[in-house]
């Protein structure tokens, strides 16, 4: 792992394979992270949210951006793994029971129906739709004893930045087992309700957010306004952190 802007990243995708899979052979109770552009200025904002995105096993990099960044002030080159495809390569995988809980009934059911196609396993599994309250509202105690009552190994959770990492970091006491990963819209994006994934042009091209701001304007305009003014510092912090490391 490395840290840049803050954040505890694994680039290697195989590698992040590997670490969930051993957590699970082991037993242990993790959580990870994706973290876009919205997490890293909330971080950098935000110390208890820092101790929460600390507190994970380690996160994966949602941001096409942080990886440019990277390689213009380190000249080192990594690749995006965005919540989305981390999610897609899971389930597709067909190697755990997995739990997945947050949003809508209606997005809920929409995934469970989608995602049986790629993972026939999935009609068996839990979707459960978690209450619309704030983060100290939760019934964790509850949740927890759902969640180990189903035997999942994998448990998704998509509440939304920064919601839900602080959901998984009040929740991790009180489970046994399990790796939670909070996706963020992946269920939104693979339920074929309401709203989808940009086109993969746009992707590639690093214009992902323009696709997000016409789709969700008012939400995306202000995230989007609180990295762009945090940006300038970061990048220069950053800067001046590499420069002391080649000292």
């Amino acid at each position: 792992m490395e840290t840049y802007f803050g954040i505890r990243y694994e680039f290697d995708q195989e590698l992040v394979q590997k670490r969930i899979a051993q957590f699970v052979a082991d037993g242990k109770v993790e959580y990870v992270c994706v973290t876009d552009g919205v997490i890293v200025d909330m971080v950098n904002r935000d110390d208890s949210y820092r101790k929460v995105v600390d507190g994970a096993a380690f996160s994966i990099c949602d941001s096409s951006y942080v990886p440019l960044y990277i390689k213009w002030i380190y000249g080192r080159r990594y690749e995006q793994y965005c919540g989305s495809q981390i999610f897609n390569d899971i389930v597709r995988s067909r190697r755990y029971r997995m739990f997945f809980m947050g949003t809508s009934q209606e997005i809920l059911d929409g995934l469970k129906q989608s995602i049986s196609k790629w993972n026939p396993d999935v009609a068996g599994m839990s979707f459960y739709e978690l209450p619309f309250c704030t983060v100290d509202e939760f019934d964790y105690p509850a949740i927890a004893k759902r969640v180990e009552e189903d035997g999942a190994d994998i448990i998704w959770i998509a509440l939304g930045a920064p919601k839900q990492e602080i959901f998984m970091s009040r929740l991790k006491p009180y489970l046994k087992r399990g790796v939670m990963i909070a996706v963020g819209a992946a269920f939104k994006f693979y339920s074929g309700v309401n709203v989808s994934r940009a086109p993969k042009w746009m992707i590639e091209h690093h214009m992902e957010f323009v696709y997000r701001i016409f789709s969700e304007p008012k939400k995306q305009l202000r995230r989007c306004w609180g990295i762009i003014t945090s940006l300038p510092r970061l990048l220069f912090q950053e800067w001046r952190r590499s420069r002391k490391k080649q000292s």
